[in-house]
């Protein structure tokens, strides 16, 4: 795995590249505002695809500087895979990772050959944040649930502190998966509380725009979702799914919010049934 710098608005971000001699895929981690803890997932695929992944800004080794809105994400992607000379590369995001993918479609069709969302926030209505909050907090001891929302909370208003963003998730991260009583470890994840707050509030401006493009998306898009993520399926995924023509659905038995950490595999294989589609002939902007 080799490492590299690319040149965005306001610095640098951390990128990170496999090459293989398969199609080019660009991995795009959750959050917002969260480290990148998608390196483990790339084992998943082994040998055969040409790889890449960066930090987020928010977070070092990447810039630290705002805006921190979903524009200046799709540009800091296309950066990176103008910097990597991609052509066209298949975007693979998780959660908010996922969502920014359907914007990267959107927005730059002529650099993306297909989008596959693992257990995204949607982009019809709200995406899914309502229930998606409320199944969190439904899942979570009261007194563990009162105290991490409290400290997201403060975190919102910009008082809290990064540790205090860590313990919220780590109060919640049972909640997100499918063996609530016996989940898989957390990984050592850091957090941007500015970078966190500030792209809710663009993901929640820019939602009805987004909505209104995805009719028009002529791409292969795939969501994966996990059938008992806290994350609405039918909400999120579902609901955004049959607003893009020809997009399709697999819904992941016994897997909560990462579905490769309780499926293995699961992720490789919908990337690869997306791959087989082919992609859609390049559009002009």
């Amino acid at each position: 795995m080799q490492r590299v710098g690319v040149d965005v608005d306001g610095g640098r971000v951390a990128v990170w590249t496999r090459e293989g001699d398969g199609p080019c895929l660009l991995l795009l981690h959750g959050g917002p505002g969260l480290s990148d803890y998608l390196e483990d997932l790339a084992d998943e695929f082994g040998e055969g695809w040409n790889l890449a992944g960066y930090q987020q800004r928010g977070l070092a080794p990447s810039t630290q500087a705002g805006p921190f809105t979903v524009a200046r994400h799709v540009a800091d992607a296309r950066a990176v895979l103008e910097a990597l000379g991609w052509e066209r590369a298949y975007a693979v995001g998780h959660s908010w990772g996922g969502h920014l993918a359907l914007h990267l479609a959107v927005a730059i069709p002529t650099r993306i050959a297909g989008v596959l969302a693992v257990d995204p926030l949607g982009g019809v209505g709200d995406g899914g944040f309502e229930r998606f909050g409320a199944e969190l907090a439904a899942r979570t001891p009261a007194a563990d649930r009162e105290r991490a929302e409290a400290l997201d909370q403060r975190a919102m208003r910009g008082e809290g502190s990064e540790e205090d963003m860590r313990e919220s998730l780590a109060l919640f991260w049972p909640a997100y998966h499918a063996r609530r009583d016996a989940p898989p470890p957390m990984p050592p994840l850091r957090i941007s509380i500015p970078c966190y707050a500030e792209t809710l509030e663009s993901i929640q401006a820019e939602l009805p725009a987004l909505e209104a493009r995805l009719p028009d998306l002529g791409l292969p898009v795939g969501f994966i979702a996990g059938a008992k993520s806290p994350i609405p399926v039918q909400d999120a995924s579902g609901a955004t799914a049959a607003r893009i023509p020809g997009a399709w659905l697999e819904v992941i038995d016994e897997a909560g919010h990462f579905p490769w950490l309780e499926r293995p595999g699961c992720v490789a294989a919908a990337a690869r049934r997306l791959v087989d589609q082919g992609p859609a002939p390049a559009q002009s902007v």
